[in-house]
């Protein structure tokens, strides 16, 4: 009948001013209820935020370094015997065409490196003694972050290059004239520290010297222990196959020959993995987050059977309490989703200063965050809404 009243209809602004309602009147039980979220989306985002960082400082050292370095080294003879490569491998590799530069070390058997005379002998910290060549940091991309590198002339007196690892083992900071330290009983004066070196880490735990003062000083053999070229790019991978026989024609089942940017890579794919494990454990949260929305939401219904009996008897229709309770619900999550997007970007943007990376959180991380909030909001909401509008208005205000 045209006489018939018709219920109001509700605006979008409408409904979601109605459904902040029981977000105001009780602010300490929503807080908690989207910390839950917060704290799953946070956990995600900071994960991937931090993963894709990560990512994007090894491209970049990469790009830097370059991904045409190929070192060779000696493997086991057949016996199982550690092999040796021969005096003659640095020239016969250099002979490669494609091959741009090299250089090598050479490990001095049996020479350690102390401090001083005062400490006993077994407390080697673990530093290792290398004759190298004075061209090595050219080919390596090494740097000096004190003092000098080795050349034509300091190269045969006793003066050593410590790696990163090694100078902190020795508490050295600086080098300079007046420091020294001990290597194989002869005093040898620091001349300069190295920055950690990304794609020979050998060197990071080592004590650098001379080639020709390894031999007058150490006794050094002369035998190179890893020989490190770098090729055209578009050669590396033919200069790979042929290395080992040139390195050592006689034996080249006794060579190995490594790209250390393939560890770099391993490593980083090593960390995704590790990363997947985490999103896992953030995916947890934000379900654990869920149900605790559910759960207030149901409490909420029960709690507020009065109110919907009130609105009931006014002329809300079940549509209009359903859209109430699951737009409270929706925007319970949407707080949790937007405080856990703002909480992730901070942690990941804190963690990248503290390690020098440059901050990278992908965009699609934030907007998947903030819909898949929705997603579990709605879910989280429904069933509470529909139990809300099924009340009639009768049975909702009867009850105490």
């Amino acid at each position: 009948m045209s006489g018939e009243l018709q219920p109001a209809r509700m605006w979008p602004r409408d409904v979601v001013m109605v459904g902040a309602v029981g977000l105001r009147t009780r602010p300490l039980r929503a807080f908690l209820s989207a910390l839950g979220i917060a704290i799953g989306i946070a956990a995600m985002v900071s994960v991937v935020g931090i993963s894709s960082s990560s990512r994007a400082e090894l491209n970049s050292t990469l790009d830097a370094l370059g991904t045409n370095l190929l070192t060779v080294t000696p493997g086991t003879t057949l016996l199982g015997e550690q092999a040796q490569l021969p005096l003659t491998s640095e020239a016969m590799v250099g002979r490669i065409g494609p091959v741009q530069s090299l250089s090598a070390i050479g490990r001095v058997a049996d020479v350690s490196v102390y401090r001083s005379d005062k400490i006993p002998a077994v407390q080697t910290s673990g530093i290792a003694t290398y004759a190298a060549r004075t061209d090595l940091l050219d080919t390596i991309g090494g740097r000096i972050r004190s003092g000098k590198w080795l050349d034509a002339a300091t190269g045969r007196y006793p003066a050593t290059v410590l790696g990163a690892s090694a100078a902190e083992r020795l508490g050295i900071s600086h080098a300079g004239p007046d420091t020294q330290v001990l290597v194989g009983g002869e005093w040898f004066t620091v001349l300069g520290i190295l920055e950690p070196a990304a794609l020979a880490p050998e060197l990071d735990s080592a004590a650098l010297v001379g080639w020709p003062a390894a031999d007058s000083e150490l006794g050094f053999d002369g035998h190179p222990t890893s020989i490190y070229t770098r090729s055209q790019d578009a050669q590396v991978q033919a200069v790979r196959a042929v290395l080992g026989a040139t390195a050592n024609p006689e034996a080249p089942n006794e060579v190995d020959v490594s790209r250390p940017s393939d560890a770099l890579a391993a490593k980083q794919a090593a960390g995704e993995a590790f990363t997947g494990l985490l999103l896992g454990l953030g995916a947890v949260a934000l379900l654990v987050g869920g149900v605790g929305v559910a759960n207030i939401m149901v409490i909420s219904v029960l709690e507020r059977r009065a109110e919907i009996g009130l609105r009931r008897s006014q002329g809300a229709t079940r549509g209009q309490i359903r859209s109430q309770f699951l737009t409270e619900s929706l925007l319970l999550s949407a707080l949790g989703g937007a405080g856990g997007a703002v909480l992730g970007s901070g942690v990941t943007a804190a963690y990248a200063m503290y390690q020098g990376w440059l901050t990278v959180i992908p965009p699609w991380t934030l907007i998947g965050g903030v819909c898949a909030t929705l997603v579990i909001g709605g879910l989280a909401g429904l069933y509470p809404a529909i139990r809300a509008s099924r009340l009639s208005p009768t049975e909702a205000l009867a009850t105490p």
